[in-house]
Parts: structure tokens; sequence; C-alpha cells
């Protein structure tokens, strides 16, 4: 019988542009790019692919259209789980006979069954199909824990083959393999940490991540076969940060990845949305780790600036025009972190024969009390290029806030610049003849100097990314009107 190995993809449901269909010739696309980077099998309907945002209808096209374009050569594990044990019944039958390889079941979830209904209802679906079933434990979504005394109990029935857990709880998961490791397969199903799951005997993993970096996945679980787990464990630190953000957004984030990296997968269905479970920021962030990882190409983009013509190379992603003719003024703006150490980074920059040097100018020779302006230094007696100049948004009022933005802020400020320069987001050939001026604001009541540093260094690298991209465009800002708010509307 069927036992769950290596790793799965839980593949997102490519949709239309306008999100009503599904889009049969992109799914097709995502199921071959897969299976090209060497997973064992794939996984359609499950939480990644937005099963209940799926009509029923739906649901059995996506397991069709899987079906039918893995051809046998790896497993498909069709998410097949409901509310109720009769749909889901009906679902994992429907599944059968389109010939997947196995059932993935979900916990019953929104009306929190208590522990004798979860039994029930595995059981009932196990006992009455021949279809192998893996359970499926993801408490965060579901509401309810599918222990490991009930895993144990449930692991005795004949065609139960599987534990999907997606907790991330490492400790469930050492328990469950202590208990049934010899007679059931435990999958990993939380990006941040395969390396710990396979090390401790996991047999797999079922993962949304693994829609964008397959064959990253794909070796760290052959590093582990191997038992090479120094060059695992680099590799998984290598992708830690771009797991972890998918993991905290699921469908939202692996979607955004896919289309980043040009297979159009279309939008999340509502309520998901990007600006909610991945927020703009996280969004910035993830595009930086796919450019890293060399998931997104850089282009070679010309430059002019007055008089000067020059090539650089830095990420346009298809929103850069191919000359940029005017650099007397551009603007970006950026939000990083949350809470007290909240950074919000507004700023301009252009020539210093322009209206930007301007501003230098008389920022500097007539500041405003409370808003002093500082340029920015990476080290003593060492300015940045290009010539940053830092103005306090919120008024300074005593010392121990000046120090907040006058120290950590204008660190992390400076630092940022510095890395825009080096990773060429800046022009190096024209950094004499520009300036920056950037707002930036500390909360007040702030006292974490080292998370003011991170916000800062994060917000001044987006908004700086931002001005030189000309984002956000005319259609980005129409696309998100109605999700997005003033960062601070809703904070003292």
């Amino acid at each position: 019988m069927f036992k769950p190995c290596g790793i799965l993809p839980a593949l997102v449901t490519p949709l239309t542009k306008d999100g009503r269909k599904v889009d049969e010739k992109q799914l097709r696309k995502l199921v071959n790019t897969c299976i090209e980077q060497g997973v064992s099998g794939v996984v359609p309907c499950g939480t990644t692919g937005e099963f209940v945002n799926l009509s029923v209808k739906e649901r059995r096209q996506v397991i069709d259209i899987v079906v039918d374009e893995a051809g046998g050569r790896v497993a498909v594990v069709a998410g097949t789980g409901a509310s109720g044990t009769d749909e889901a019944l009906k679902m994992t039958g429907y599944a059968r006979e389109a010939g997947v390889d196995a059932a993935l079941v979900v916990t019953p979830f929104y009306l929190k069954p208590t522990d004798r209904g979860i039994y029930e209802h595995f059981y009932t679906i196990a006992n009455e199909s021949d279809l192998p079933i893996i359970l499926y434990n993801i408490p965060q979504c579901t509401g309810v824990w599918l222990t490991w005394q009930m895993v144990e109990d449930l692991a005795d029935v004949d065609n139960i083959v599987g534990l999907k857990d997606s907790s991330g709880e490492l400790k469930y998961m050492l328990a469950v393999l202590e208990k049934v490791r010899t007679k059931i397969n435990v999958m990993c199903g939380y990006d941040e940490v395969v390396l710990s799951a396979l090390a401790a005997g996991a047999s797999g993993a079922i993962l949304a991540s693994a829609n964008v970096i397959p064959y990253k996945w794909v070796e760290i679980y052959e590093l582990v076969g191997k038992g090479e787990l120094e060059k695992a464990r680099e590799l998984q630190f290598s992708v830690q940060k771009l797991a972890r953000i998918i993991a905290r957004s699921g469908a939202v984030g692996t979607k955004e990845a896919l289309n980043m990296m040009g297979l159009r997968v279309g939008p999340v269905r509502k309520p998901l949305s990007v600006g909610g479970e991945l927020t703009y920021e996280a969004r910035e962030e993830l595009r930086l780790e796919l450019e890293k990882i060399g998931k997104i190409t850089k282009k070679t983009i010309k430059f002019m600036v007055g008089e000067k013509s020059l090539e650089e190379r830095f990420t346009a992603i298809g929103v850069t025009p191919e000359v940029i003719r005017d650099f007397s003024l551009r603007v970006g703006e950026a939000l990083a972190g949350g809470g007290a150490e909240v950074a919000h980074i507004d700023l301009m920059l252009g020539r210093k024969g322009g209206p930007v040097g301007e501003a230098y100018a008389k920022a500097k020779a007539a500041p405003a009390a409370g808003h002093e302006p500082l340029v920015a230094i990476l080290e003593p007696n060492l300015m940045v290029k290009p010539l940053t100049l830092i103005v306090p948004t919120v008024t300074i009022k005593d010392m121990r806030q000046a120090s907040m933005i006058y120290g950590p802020a204008q660190a992390g400020v400076a630092k940022a610049v510095c890395d825009c320069l080096a990773d060429g987001i800046l022009p190096k050939e024209v950094v004499d003849d520009l300036v920056i001026i950037a707002n930036v604001f500390v909360h007040p009541s702030a006292v974490n100097r080292h998370r003011i540093y991170i916000n800062n260094y994060k917000a001044m690298r987006h908004a700086i990314r931002r001005a030189m991209e000309g984002r956000p465009t005319v259609e980005e800002v129409v696309e998100n009107k109605d999700r997005s708010k003033h960062p601070f509307k809703y904070t003292p």
C-alpha cells in the first residue's frame, strides 16, 4: 500500500486574473515545473490550494487536471477533507475514482468536535474507502489538535498510512514518531522545521514553499538521507527566511512568489489578500529572498542622470521603465515592524542640482525646532553616499527620544543606503550627484534599540527600492486601494 515519502508540494490553485475560475493551463504548468525539479508527488486541494474557498465542482476539476497531468510520473495525494464526515467521504470517493494515490484528510474544523468525534470521522472515512488515508493535523487552521494519542490509535486502521503535521511543534512530532514510526509515515507540513523533522525521522515533507523552491527541499531531503546534516543545515538556513514568510502567509505568500517568478497563478480568493496575511513589508522581504537565490532575474537597466548615461544592474521585475530619464525628484515610502518599535520612512531622492538638493541645503541652514536634521554616517567621520539627511518625523522633546533617532535609527538608515549601493539598487556611477532626504518615524515610547535599528534598516531599504523602481505604480495603487490604509491609522 502507498505510503507518503519525499518532498510533495502542497499545490496552489491557479486562478484566472479575476479569481473566478481555475486556470487549467497554469495548473498543468505548475505540476510539470514541480515534477521537473524532482518531487516525489503533488498535493492538490490542500490548505495552500485554498480548498475551503473552492466549490465542490472546482475541487473535482483540480483533482482531475492534476491526475491527468501527473500521468503516473509521481504520486498524487488529493486533499479531500471537509468539516462534515459525509462531505469528506464523498470527496474521498471521487478522488479514488479519479485515480489519486492517496487522500489527505484534515481534522474536522469550525464546529470543533471532541476527540470521540474526530476519531469517528477518520475511522469512518478509512473504513468506507479502500484509498490510503493520510491524517492531517493543522490546529492553527482547524482550532483542534489531532492528539498523538489519537494518532497512535488510528495508526492501527489498515489503510491509514500517514500523518501530515503542520503544527510546527517538534515536541508533538517527536511524540508521534516515538509511537507510530513503524506503522505509518510522518510528513512535515511546516516549512520552518523541515530539517529538524527529517533528522528526527520524518519520512518527508508536504510544503507550500515546495511550489517555489522544490529543488531546494529535494536536496535537503537527499542530504539528510545520506547523513550529510551539516550541508543540509546550511541549505535550510539559506531558505529559512523565505520558508518563514511563506509558512506564515500560506497561499498568499506562495502565490505572490510564483507570480513574481513569472509563473502566473493569479490572485487568492477573498477574504485572503496581499496586505493582509502577507503584509506589504513581508512582500518586499519575499522579493529580496527570491533575488538572493536567483529565482528572480535581475535586469540590466539603462539610466540617464542629467547628461550622464550608464547601465546598472538592479531588480526591476517588470515594473521599471527601460530608461529612467529624470532624477530631479523621486519619492519612496516603506513601513517595517510593529508595536512601539515600528519604523516608517518617507524619502525624497534626486540630484544635488535639483529640488532635493535645494531642500537639503535649506534644512541644514534653517532646521525646524525638534526636527533637527542629521547627516547619516556609517561610522565616525564617514558619511554614506549618496549624501543622506535624516529628519525626525515626530517632534523630539527630550534626550531619550533624540538618542533613539540619532542612534539606532540613524545607524539603520545609513547601513541601508550602503547596502543599496553595494547591491546596485542605487547607481554607483552617479552616486556623488545624488542626495537623499529621509523622514524617519520613531515612536516616542520605543525602547528596544536593536529592533529600532533593524526596522529602520528594512524600511529605508524598501523605500529606496520603491523610489528607484517608481513604485507603487498607478496600477498597483488601484489594485490595492480597497485594502490599503495609513500605517498608523489605528495606533495612538
